[in-house]
């Protein structure tokens, strides 16, 4: 999780977006800048008029705080998808190290494969040997252990995947770790469905879909503030040297919204506006649909890999156990002993598999929650 985080370039984009958005605000809050004007009338010095001035806009119909709503609503945003990347990074940090965990183990059951094909295979050419069964019958056990083989060489390979593809969460091109350590039999569980369903309520990416609709309707208030004319105030002082004497100089002007009353912008916020609730409405339905696919792949893998674990397994090991004692013993053929193994190698690769559903499905409803 540290090395996930330290090297990843999204999570620390995300961060400075965050810190961005506090610019955005801080920038809301400002006032319009006055504005100073000088003018000259004549060039004459005994007839000249100068006049100096300070123009204040004065912002009406709400823009200043509607601007910084719009801010506000980007900053907290901003969190909500921070909040996301990290629980995104951190529910791949999960599946990934579990797949490495599932990956070693796949490649030690392929290995023990080889080293079963090796010995059945050794077995069969002893009987062959003997006179005690045909000569296909080490054919028969060879073919096993090649098969056996191109296991092995197949789990290795998903192996190296599977540490690369971990390593690359902290900008490693090649693993630097020998192995990865973790109890896989220590099966992960959540609460009920119903708590869950509660929880998505605090979820980051609920959180971020509805605060993006939030500020699409803050837009929407700013483009109706911008209805209402602004108003400059003038102050100032005028020198008029042929009378010999200063006057005071006091002027308003006020824009006439004839013809451009921002109606075509607040028509597009309103659209977006909608647009966005329906987004977030979409969202919940699809988040609600994750987590409740997410939790029933969990109970369901859970309940899965119990039952291959405490009965399932140890049955086919006392099969292939039995088995090869019978086939040594001369009581059953070779083919009841590949019979027996395949059985006890697909019996594994089934827990395996169950193993790596279950793990999947706790790192998603994690994903989804934020947790």
């Amino acid at each position: 999780m540290a090395l996930a985080e330290a090297g990843s370039f999204t999570l620390s984009a995300a961060g400075k977006e965050l810190d961005a958005t506090e610019g955005d605000v801080t920038q809301a809050r400002v006032q319009p800048n006055p504005e100073l004007a000088v003018s000259m009338e004549d060039t004459r010095k005994a007839s000249r008029s100068t006049t100096g001035q300070i123009n204040l806009p004065i912002e009406l119909g709400g823009k200043r705080a509607a601007r910084i709503g719009v801010a506000e609503r980007g900053r907290e945003l901003a969190q909500a998808e921070l909040g996301g990347v990290r629980a995104e990074l951190r529910a791949a940090v999960i599946a990934r190290f579990f797949g490495v965990l599932v990956a070693q183990e796949r490649v030690k059951l392929a290995e023990g494969s080889v080293g079963i094909a090796s010995k059945a295979a050794a077995a069969a050419g002893r009987r062959v040997a003997a006179g005690k069964v045909a000569p296909l019958e080490e054919t028969r056990a060879r073919v096993e252990q090649a098969n056996a083989e191109l296991e092995l060489a197949e789990a290795t390979g998903a192996l190296q995947s599977a540490r690369q593809s971990l390593a690359a969460l902290w900008g490693n091109t090649a693993p630097r770790f020998a192995q990865a350590q973790g109890d896989l039999g220590a099966l992960p569980s959540r609460p009920a469905p119903a708590a869950l369903q509660a929880a998505l309520e605090d979820s980051p990416l609920l959180a971020a879909s509805r605060l993006s609709a939030e500020r699409s309707r803050a837009e929407v208030a700013v483009a109706r503030s911008r209805q209402y004319p602004d108003v400059t105030v003038s102050l100032g002082a005028k020198r008029d040297n042929e009378a010999n004497r200063n006057m005071a100089v006091l002027g308003v002007a006020i824009p006439l919204p004839l013809f451009d009353r921002n109606q075509g912008n607040l028509y597009g916020a309103l659209r977006r506006a909608d647009r966005a609730q329906d987004v977030h409405a979409a969202t919940r339905i699809r988040l609600e649909g994750e987590l409740q696919q997410a939790s029933t792949q969990l109970s369901v893998s859970r309940a899965a890999a119990q039952t291959l674990q405490a009965s399932v397994l140890p049955a086919a090991e006392q099969a292939y156990a039995a088995a090869s004692r019978g086939f040594e013993a001369g009581k059953f053929n070779f083919l009841d002993v590949l019979d027996a193994q395949r059985t006890l190698f697909q019996a594994r690769i089934r827990y395996l598999d169950v193993l790596a559903r279950t793990y999947d499905a706790a790192a998603s409803i994690d994903r989804i929650l934020g947790h």
